[in-house]
């Protein structure tokens, strides 16, 4: 089945715009993991403009039930000395800028893949899973199992897009799974995230063996509806409906 990793990203860029520290980042991860969430995901940036760094401890001491997740670009301070403060389940690895708006694009191997493979090396010494972000590409996914991380996350937003827009849509699938098949054939495992919803899951899914999401976005927005514990357990249903 396909574990759902829920990202509290913008539970904290809610609590951010305010300074009475509500909603607690701590209380949504427990409502998450109460609910039946696989894991808890952050992505501390150096601009601290959600997810802040005594977030991630603070949520160190209470995601020990599920994987803890924490993302983010390795070349960034101070992302490496919370990881290897907090060593966490699995960092995923992602090659976003300082001023990027949210995380547009996976890692291109073919520069990055020298200066990575010291980090991951490293990150893995300390106990840690290490998943790259990666486009649905299957030349840059080939370059992976160099670099010596044990998954990738499928950037999935293209995807997302061509749903909504129902414009391309087969042929952008079709590369998604075509992508997966070639992470699988390295040994690989797979995981995928960003602008996943409970529109476009589902079929998204039918890829087999995705083995983790995780989602943060969406869940929040509809949670304002639905409540937090409600709109989880419907992610968890169709978690556990498909990729079988």
């Amino acid at each position: 089945m396909t574990n759902l990793s829920v990202n509290l990203n913008k539970i904290a860029l809610i609590r951010n715009s305010r300074h009475i520290g509500i909603p607690s980042v701590t209380k949504a991860a427990k409502i998450c993991i109460q609910a039946g969430a696989d894991g808890i995901t952050v992505h501390p940036r150096p601009d601290e403009r959600h997810i802040r760094r005594s977030d991630v401890y603070e949520l160190a001491e209470i995601v020990t039930t599920v994987e803890f997740n924490i993302e983010g670009n390795p070349f960034q301070p101070p992302f490496m000395e919370i990881v290897r403060d907090v060593r966490p389940t699995q960092c995923t690895l992602v090659p976003d800028t300082p001023d990027t708006f949210t995380s547009d694009s996976g890692w291109d191997l073919t520069k990055d893949s020298d200066r990575l493979v010291p980090v991951i090396e490293e990150l893995k010494s300390l106990g840690m899973r290490i998943s790259l972000f990666m486009d649905a590409d299957r030349a840059q996914i080939e370059r992976v199992p160099a670099t010596g991380a044990d998954r990738i996350e499928l950037y999935t937003e293209p995807y997302a897009t061509a749903f909504r827009e129902q414009h391309n849509l087969e042929a952008v699938f079709k590369q998604y799974a075509a992508a997966a098949e070639k992470a699988r054939e390295l040994g690989l495992g797979i995981n995928a995230g960003h602008d996943l919803n409970l529109d476009n899951l589902a079929k998204f899914l039918t890829i087999p063996d995705i083995q983790e999401v995780s989602i943060g976005h969406a869940l929040t927005a509809e949670a304002l509806e639905m409540g937090l514990s409600n709109t989880v357990r419907e992610y968890l249903k169709i978690c556990r409906a498909t990729n079988k």
